[in-house]
């Protein structure tokens, strides 16, 4: 419950800023007296569909810590967290990034990365991960999502909601415009918008936004197939990832906030909207893809 109230807040709070921002640029304002000006919509598209995706981006390290509970291993307390430190920054050394935080969160066996920027992420495992998996099955999870944060993930995830996100803004808007003309023929229409702007306007934010969720999903899986690869390019062989993949198709998926569902080992399976390919998938294309 935490967490979707967090959620909805977070987004809530979102929507109001970029309202701030759209009417102090002026692009809230599209719909005059003389027709849609498509300059200013597309304007208010843009702000509205890339400032909720980069805004979520640079809060993603903050939020994941506090909806997810992550406690960050500042001094390493026990030899496993010693050693997952270790092997966090052999990684990060071995792909050329900067050193993440890193973090243990209590769950079901997942783990995720998240962050804004290459060189200043946040690897988190669960504590069910760890006492669930072999110590080189864990390497390989880690691999994993060092690979997500080496290939720049968190922002080409971003960058696709945000192009999406403009879509549907300005979609919905111009065809909500022209049935509302087609239903106001002959009418006086310097009162604004009527009602059939609004309903179909209303109703295709949800529609395409349905169906950019599809797309964006689409990607997300492709990310995976690469940052499962990437990780059995840094061990050197690909069976690790292989016996992780296995283990973690026969354990329940650990629940992570949406911020970064699509930055985890495992995800929501079996529909369009699925962040992450089925296990049998992933072992497939793993095994099929060249010797690391």
């Amino acid at each position: 419950m935490k967490r979707i109230l967090l959620f909805v807040l977070t987004n809530v709070l979102v929507v109001a800023v970029l309202g701030v921002v759209a009417s102090l640029l002026g692009v809230n304002r599209f719909l005059t007296a003389n027709g849609l000006n498509l300059g200013a919509l597309l304007g208010f598209a843009l702000v509205m569909g890339f400032g909720g995706a980069i805004i979520s981006l640079l809060i993603s390290k903050p939020m994941a810590k506090w909806s997810a509970g992550v406690h960050i291993i500042n001094d390493p307390q026990s030899p496993d967290e010693a050693w997952i430190v270790q092997t966090v920054k052999k990684f990060a050394d071995k792909a050329g990034i900067g050193m993440p935080e890193v973090g243990i969160f209590e769950g079901e066996p997942n783990a995720f990365a998240t962050g804004a920027f290459k060189n200043s992420a946040l690897v988190a495992v669960s504590t069910g991960l760890l006492q669930n998996m072999t110590r080189e099955e864990v390497e390989a999870v880690i691999g994993h999502e060092i690979a997500h944060v080496a290939n720049g993930d968190m922002v080409t995830m971003t960058l696709i909601q945000g192009v999406m996100n403009t879509f549907v803004v300005f979609l919905s808007r111009v065809i909500g415009y022209a049935v509302d003309s087609f239903l106001r023929r002959g009418d006086d229409r310097s009162s604004g918008p009527g009602i059939g702007y609004m309903v179909t306007t209303l109703v295709l934010d949800i529609v395409l936004g349905f169906a950019a969720a599809i797309v964006v999903a689409w990607f997300s899986r492709q990310r995976e197939y690469r940052a499962d690869a990437g990780s059995a390019q840094l061990m050197g062989r690909k069976q690790p990832m292989v016996n992780a993949l296995a283990r973690l198709g026969g354990l329940p998926p650990g629940e992570l906030p949406k911020s970064v569902e699509a930055m985890g080992i495992t995800g929501k399976l079996g529909s369009l909207f699925a962040t992450h390919p089925p296990i049998e998938q992933r072992i497939a294309a793993l095994q099929a893809s060249q010797q690391a």
